[in-house]
């Protein structure tokens, strides 16, 4: 991606509002904007990093034996007043009639609905043990929205809902994805401790929360839950034993704010001078920064290093901008980039200089091994 093409607006100043390390920093590298009181687009460079997050969870959603569905973020009240929830949400529910009258909620989350569709078709216990997952906006009418994404209105989220014969299967479901989440935040670079937590609105009688460490004080990025059969019961989630009885459903839910992820990536890894991204979750693993767009050596040997890396299959951004070295260097530091490939005065001895920005080091590099040192790194 060219810099001039692209649309990453940085800033040198965080808005007056912003309290965390991680609200700053998304709003001066560009990453997020604030339309209404904790309601935010993730701008390109944000939903790159944003997407990446996602593939961590896929892939780790997958491994455990996670089926993905895609759910309405608009749901009926009937399903609410079912499972005996609709007057338990209070304000947080944002409640609306559609144009026949009809009681209907933008979903703060999908307890009900995943009910009502394994309600629908198992039947037997030869059908579970089953894993149901998605990645779905969700909204909570939240009193104070507060610290950017870590407490906003409207957010991604991925949540899980696990359906099993007895109480013996649900501990082995939640236990299984108690051992996914760590994985997930491990490959996201964030360090988490697990505490036991109330399970609220959500029912059931055992929860426990992924707490990140960083600025802010128990920021909780992760929560599941033993919700048994909390609803299946109240909604009449039944399926038939070996035995040929008819039981409900224990279930479990296993929920990760993947926007707050992100924000939690950041107050775990930021300096002075900007964020610094994770490899594995960076919008671009390499930063070519050419010092002098108007020298043709330097402009070459830079758009032939970017052309070898895109065909490497490398996400890489060349910052083209007629600016000042000093300007360029700064921006790459505050959007965090891992690796920042500089090409200029080192170019007359055949090297380029390759900016680690974790570690806050450079190496020089012969500009010919420059691709391989690249892939040498990343890979590990």
């Amino acid at each position: 991606m060219r810099w001039k093409d692209y649309f990453i607006p940085t800033s040198k100043n965080p808005p007056k509002d912003a309290e965390t390390v991680s609200h700053k920093l998304m709003h001066r590298a560009g990453l997020i904007e604030k339309i209404s009181s904790g309601i935010y687009t993730f701008l390109p460079l944000g939903l790159r990093v944003l997407r990446n997050v996602e593939n961590i969870v896929r892939e780790e959603m997958n491994k455990a034996k996670g089926i993905e569905v895609l759910m309405p973020s608009i749901q009926p009240a009937s399903l609410w007043k079912e499972s005996g929830r609709w007057e338990k949400m209070g304000k947080d529910m944002l409640r609306f009639k559609d144009r026949h009258g009809k009681e209907m909620v933008f979903g703060p989350t999908h307890e009900e609905v995943i009910t009502y569709i394994v309600r629908q078709h198992i039947k037997s216990w030869k059908q579970l043990p089953l894993l149901f997952y998605q990645i779905q906006t969700k909204f909570r009418d939240e009193i104070r929205p507060r610290f950017g994404v870590i407490r906003a209105k409207e957010f991604l989220m991925k949540d899980a809902y696990s359906f099993d014969m007895d109480e013996k299967g649900l501990d082995i479901s939640y236990q299984r994805m108690r051992e996914t989440y760590f994985k997930i935040f491990s490959r996201c670079g964030i360090n988490v401790t697990i505490q036991k937590a109330d399970s609220g609105v959500m029912g059931g009688k055992f929860s426990e929360e992924f707490v990140a460490e960083g600025e802010c004080k128990e920021l909780e990025v992760g929560h599941i839950f033993k919700l048994g059969t909390t609803y299946s019961q109240n909604m009449k989630a039944y399926f038939v034993d070996k035995d040929g009885k008819e039981k409900p459903i224990y279930m479990g839910c296993y929920g990760i704010g993947i926007g707050r992820t992100v924000a939690a990536i950041i107050e775990g890894n930021y300096d002075e001078n900007g964020i610094v991204w994770p490899v594995s979750v960076a919008p671009f693993k390499v930063i070519i920064v050419p010092v002098n767009m108007d020298d043709e050596n330097i402009r070459e040997k830079s758009e032939s290093l970017y052309s070898e890396l895109i065909e490497k299959k490398i996400d890489v951004l060349i910052d083209d901008r007629e600016e000042s070295p000093g300007v360029k260097f700064a921006d790459a530091d505050l959007i965090g980039i891992p690796l920042r490939i500089t090409v200029g005065k080192k170019l007359k001895e055949g090297k380029v200089e390759i900016k680690i920005r974790k570690e806050n080091r450079s190496v020089e590099v012969p500009l010919e091994n420059s691709v391989r040192w690249i892939l040498d790194f990343l890979n590990k």
